[in-house]
């Protein structure tokens, strides 16, 4: 039956603008100007002529972007599947596999994380470990042995 609190709010539809017609001549678009104009508009950062705050500031100055040390970390739940191959897990093993991904003569740091368990002994060469990481490595028979570079 029809009642009053059985009737949901009516949803207004969003006004589609400068489809012309039916809501005025210039149709939510305002009087004339470059903002009415089909394909109008201005590009951001345009400051109506006057030389822009990204032209004003000087460009100067030191970035140590370049010399940033990059440090990859990787879990023992990732390298689980390794061990089962392998009996010593390197840097250049998991470059190999895929498993951390470097960019050319880049150096990095690889820093492993004590999220998962081992199955079986490994040893794992890396340059930083969690203290988690190294614990579940040590109980599962295995050895985290520390080398930078």
């Amino acid at each position: 039956m029809f009642t009053l609190d059985s009737l949901s709010p009516l949803k207004k539809k969003k006004k589609r603008i400068g489809r012309g017609g039916s809501r005025g001549g210039t149709s939510g678009k305002g009087h004339k100007g470059q903002k009415a104009r089909s394909g109008g508009g201005i590009a951001p950062g345009f400051e109506g002529g006057q030389m822009p705050l990204y032209r004003r500031l000087p460009k100067r100055g030191f970035s140590n972007a370049r010399f940033k040390e990059v440090v990859h970390i990787i879990n023992i739940e990732g390298l689980s599947g390794l061990s089962e191959s392998h009996e010593e897990i390197t840097k250049d093993l998991l470059l190999k596999e895929g498993l951390i991904k470097a960019r050319k003569n880049r150096p990095f740091t690889l820093k492993v994380l004590g999220n998962g368990k081992l199955s079986k002994p490994v040893t794992i060469v890396a340059d930083l470990f969690s203290a988690t990481a190294r614990k579940s490595i040590e109980d599962a028979g295995g050895k985290a042995l520390t080398q930078k570079g």
